[in-house]
């Protein structure tokens, strides 16, 4: 089998990326073929090609970490799909191309209830949420949540859950078009941040004063430093990602006198280390989507050739919701 593929040749900006002509290898033992669909991108994949993530593989590879599309052959030994099943999965990197090989155990079936798009959509983005907010905050009914880059991919999507986990929630993205973008994902309140070291003002002025019980942080840089400062007694600050470019310095003294806790959320490890326990939280995610109760938003779909242009809105902070190509697999 053979198609194409978009590929890093040389570390640098999405410009520098090539579509090329791939052979696509037999699955080996334990591997299946994935005809791909379609690609979610995400904000880390412009950090990946320019060599500035905490995942850095050698050039040649291609962007992309979440993908959905049909099993097109199966290798030795796996018994959990076959082909023609409809299927999603996420990888490092390697996913912004016709087919994919990869590990039979890293592939989740997909519902009849779910397409091929929905899920390419969903699936980093929302488990991320839902991971950051159920396993790692313990998000509970009736607290309130805080999301800043809240009209980006994975903060829209934290924006939904944390409306479904039944939190009120106070949404904050960098200029007010983009707030009224998440107000439309169901937050209750939202604010602009024109300049970052206004949230701490903001976000206690939307409390009454108290702060938010859960702040969910994928931006880092000014805001976070000011954000953090607004954390309720024994709330949480949730550290997941750093879309500015900055990565901020707490002072430790702000967690210590509110009892509060500054947590790390490194999705991609969790589900490395407790698949299982990815799976029931996509199962969760999926019945979600099945009755029509998420509200996650796709900015455009566009083809694969077209993936340096979508990756160079998102490094320039153009999209709102999620982004994603559409690659040469029938879609589901």
């Amino acid at each position: 089998m053979s198609g194409r593929a978009l590929v890093c040749t040389r570390l640098g900006g999405p410009e520098d990326l090539e579509l090329a002509d791939v052979a696509t290898p037999e699955p080996g033992p334990g591997e299946v073929v994935v005809a791909v669909s379609h690609v979610g991108l995400n904000f880390h994949d412009t950090l990946i090609i320019a060599g500035t993530h905490v995942v850095k593989p050698e050039p040649v590879f291609s962007p992309g970490s979440e993908y959905a599309g049909t099993v097109a052959a199966v290798g030795e030994g796996v018994l959990s799909v076959r082909p023609g099943d409809r299927v999603a999965g996420n990888e490092e990197f390697g996913c912004a191309r016709d087919a994919v090989v990869v590990r039979a155990d890293r592939v989740s079936l997909l519902p009849a209830h779910v397409t091929d798009r929905q899920a390419a959509a969903i699936l980093v983005a929302y488990s991320t949420a839902y991971h950051a907010l159920v396993q790692r905050a313990g998000l509970r009914a009736g607290e309130t949540l805080a999301v800043l880059g809240a009209a980006g991919g994975v903060g829209s999507a934290a924006v939904d859950v944390g409306r479904l986990l039944g939190a009120r929630v106070i949404a904050g993205a960098s200029t007010p078009e983009r707030a009224e973008a998440a107000r439309r994902h169901g937050a209750h309140a939202t604010f602009s941040y024109d300049d970052p070291r206004d949230a701490k003002t903001t976000i206690k002025e939307l409390t009454g004063g108290e702060g938010a019980d859960v702040v969910f942080d994928p931006v880092g840089g000014a805001v976070a430093e000011s954000a953090v400062r607004a954390v309720a007694w024994g709330g949480r600050y949730l550290v997941v990602g750093f879309a500015s470019g900055g990565i901020p310095r707490v002072a430790l003294n702000i967690p210590l006198v509110k009892g509060a806790s500054v947590v790390g959320v490194f999705w991609g490890e969790f589900v490395r280390r407790d698949r299982a326990a990815q799976e029931r939280n996509l199962h969760e995610i999926f019945d979600w989507a099945g009755a029509g109760r998420l509200r996650h938003h796709i900015h455009d779909v566009l083809p694969l050739e077209e993936g340096p242009r979508a990756l160079r809105e998102l490094a320039d902070g153009r999209v709102r919701g999620k982004l994603l190509l559409r690659a040469g697999g029938p879609a589901g």
